[in-house]
């Protein structure tokens, strides 16, 4: 599993290490430029290997100072040839290599390895950083446990943080330095090793498990930075109850350390025990950061949190299968944001994410699997198929199996595989013998590439009292793959009737008598007989987004302005909203670009004045529905772009919208103006995301007292959130406040 230049890997080419190693002693003598690094490795060789092989280490960019197999000096110039050190012959039988290396952290530009961070050092291994360190097995199939002692000079350092539960501590006589030693009980692979040491605030709190035991938990930033790390520490607080909670997972060391840092070449990283973050997604108080940085920070810390069962104590085997680590995290993360705040907004941004990043890498050169055949870099492999589709691939399973059946699933497969580096079939066999349920077609998700294309035509005959609906799909050829098999895709329906409600749905396969029916497409065409089925219903398709993929179904403006109003499901709600902006905008730029005047579409005007009206809806929710198509997003839906006639015709749909709902929107503003001092939960966002919606149409209409409100609210601010909002509004008008704000 090497990454030679040039030379590509292949999953293919798979074969288990020749040797294991079980623990790792290491000793860091922390130096700016000169850091030593004393490694002593006890390693077998591993009854799946070839008998005899060579051992092989991986290393970059050391200086080898001593090595030593079971306390016999060897030669450095006689095994290491560049970035390999070669034993052609070790012993048949467990034995100790000891490895001494120098490395300077101060010049590691790469970041990767140890490296110093401002005033501290810090590591990054994922995912071949810890070659850099010492020589070593460098690949996440090789699980060890591991010790760690760190010395450096107190003044410099006075903190000195590893992986696991913390051991000895004190001075060093006679000299100026001191030591920590860190212990890791739990098995990992090298790209999961940390380390860090520095002069740095720590913000302090506990946490109560489900099984009662106290774990003590820590944020480290910057001094001067401590009164901005609360929010994130609230938000790891949550994070463990709520993976209790969904998941079963309680957290299995005595403390977890969190150490953010302004220069850390990732957002965040899952070492064990020892996340390290950009400090981005760490720091944030009311006056320099917004509710999506909130948002954000929220998110991250759940994301690298959940990874200490899903990617810590269950690994992957190979960089082939890094999706089953992170496209389940981030189903995991979704879900717990999900909880946290608003799951129809959540899904929305789910599905956006994925549609402008994911599908556009679908359809173009760059496509390939959620775990693809090789790569040329490893580094290059952290995409948003690998992480957003994968992430849909887990929910439809999700969908297939049913909640309790998925989390059954879920249970085996962390019992199952707790402590080892497994792949992704690994994790899709636990789910289908905790279900009984048959995946092999559903694997196909995990070998093609491509976003399938689902093409539906309903029917509905009124004295059989049925609706026919027939599916097909099919999905394009992508490089490398140019035919495509069936794909297992659960393709969520409901039919809405004539009076707004959700249909009784008997249908082959409704199982539930849910008003939402997953109907399990397997083959190219199928069709589907909905029956009783007493008039004329609207399909909503998809719901929830429950498959990763497009859908070409015809539908009329009236149809998409009746599910704008009655759709129960909020994605399809949302998306029937978006489909008929887009449609009304586009259609005006057309008529603008034939010389004539683009009039607003009053049918449309009405379906968003009926969201406006309904004070059912929630806040969030309710400003995403109201939210028009952006202008970036309606260019790449034009086959040449028109970026002046497009932002002609979509400003004057906002106009038409302030004037025609001016009192209605006035009295949402009002109404979502929050007397009390900021907070960034899920309520506050949601009042402040539908004030801005409805202040950004009053400011469309360009008078004087609109106008006068938008700079109000950016003089009156106490937030950054309000004040940001205001800005933005302000710049899009040509007015003196502009230029004042």
């Amino acid at each position: 599993m090497r990454t030679d230049a040039a030379r590509p890997v292949h999953l293919a080419d798979y074969l288990p290490p020749d040797y294991l190693i079980d623990t790792v002693d290491l000793d860091f003598r922390l130096h700016r430029t000169a850091t030593r690094v004393h490694a002593k490795l006890v390693l077998r060789p591993n009854p799946k290997g070839r008998p005899g092989a060579p051992l092989v280490l991986d290393g970059d960019d050391l200086v080898t100072v001593a090595l030593a197999l079971d306390g016999v000096s060897l030669d450095p110039t006689g095994v290491v040839a560049g970035d390999r050190l070669t034993i052609a012959a070790p012993p048949a039988r467990p034995f100790v290599l000891a490895i001494e290396t120098l490395i300077d952290p101060s010049a590691n530009t790469q970041l990767s390895g140890l490296y110093r961070s401002g005033a501290a050092w810090c590591t990054q291994c994922e995912a071949e950083g810890f070659r850099r360190i010492t020589w070593f097995l460098d690949r996440p199939d090789v699980l060890s446990v591991y010790t760690t002692r760190i010395e450096a000079e107190k003044s410099e350092a006075p903190l000195l943080l590893g992986n696991g539960n913390p051991g000895e501590a004190g001075d060093i006589p006679g000299t100026s330095r001191h030591f920590a030693v860190w212990r890791d009980p739990h098995p990992k692979p090298s790209y999961l090793f940390a380390l860090v040491g520095g002069d740095l605030g720590t913000v302090r709190d506990t946490f109560r498990t489900m099984s009662g035991r106290d774990v003590k938990l820590a944020i480290h930033v910057e001094h001067g930075k401590e009164s901005r790390a609360g929010w994130a520490m609230d938000s790891l607080k949550r994070s463990m109850r709520w993976d209790e909670q969904a998941f079963g997972r309680e957290y299995d060391l005595d403390v977890f350390n969190i150490v953010a840092v302004s220069d850390f070449n990732m957002g965040a990283m899952e070492n064990k025990s020892l996340n390290i973050f950009n400090d981005r997604y760490i720091l944030a108080d009311h006056d320099t950061a917004t509710d999506m940085d909130y948002y954000l920070i929220e998110s991250i810390v759940g994301h690298e949190y959940f990874h200490n069962w899903s990617g810590d104590r269950v690994t992957c085997r190979d960089w082939f299968q890094l999706s089953l680590k992170e496209g389940f995290t981030v189903f995991r993360d979704q879900e717990f944001t999900a909880d946290m705040r608003s799951r129809a907004n959540k899904r929305i941004d789910d599905v956006e994410v994925l549609r402008v990043t994911q599908f556009r890498e679908d359809a173009g050169p760059l496509a390939h699997p959620v775990r693809p055949d090789s790569y040329m870099e490893i580094n290059n492999f952290y995409t948003a198929t690998v992480y957003q589709k994968g992430a849909e691939v887990i929910r439809m399973m999700h969908t297939i199996l049913g909640p309790e059946k998925f989390r059954a699933g879920c249970d085996l497969y962390f019992q199952r595989h707790d402590g080892q580096a497994v792949t992704c079939d690994d994790f899709v066999a636990a789910l289908e013998d905790a279900s009984g349920v048959d995946l092999g077609q559903f694997k196909l998700w995990y070998r093609q590439a491509g976003t399938p294309k689902i093409t539906a035509a309903g029917a509905y005959d009124p004295k059989a009292r049925t609706f026919t609906l027939t599916l097909k799909q099919e999905c394009p050829p992508t490089p490398g793959q140019p035919t495509k098999q069936p794909m297992h895709i659960p393709f969520n329906v409901g039919l809405v009737g004539e009076d707004g409600t959700d249909m009784a749905l008997d249908v082959e396969g409704n199982t539930s008598k849910s008003t939402t029916a997953v109907l399990e497409l397997t083959k190219p065409e199928q069709t589907f007989v909905f029956k009783n089925v007493s008039a004329r219903p609207r399909p909503s398709l998809n719901r929830d987004f429950g498959a990763p993929v497009t859908v070409d179904f015809t539908q009329t403006d009236a149809d998409r302005a009746f599910l704008v109003g009655h759709d129960k499901d909020p994605f399809n709600r949302w998306d029937a909203a978006q489909a008929y902006g887009k449609e009304v905008i586009l259609r005006s730029v057309a008529e603008l670009q034939a010389g004539k005047t683009a009039a607003p579409d009053e049918d449309f005007l009405k379906a968003l004045g009926a969201v406006i009206a309904d004070t059912s809806i929630e806040p969030a929710f309710k400003a995403s529905l109201l939210n028009l198509p952006a202008e970036d997003y309606l260019a790449n839906c034009m086959t040449v772009e028109d970026p002046l006639n497009l932002h002609i015709a979509r400003k004057a749909v906002r106009r038409a919208l302030g004037e025609k709902y001016g009192t209605a929107l006035k009295g949402i503003y009002d109404s979502q103006r929050i007397n009390a001092p900021y907070v960034p939960d899920a309520k506050g966002m949601g009042s402040r995301m539908l004030k801005r919606i409805a202040l950004s149409y009053l400011a469309a209409t360009e008078t004087r007292e609109t106008t006068g409100l938008v700079k109000a609210q950016f003089d009156a601010a106490d937030n950054m959130t309000d004040r940001m909002d205001a800005l933005s509004i302000l710049n899009g008008l040509d007015v003196p406040e502009r230029g004042a704000a």
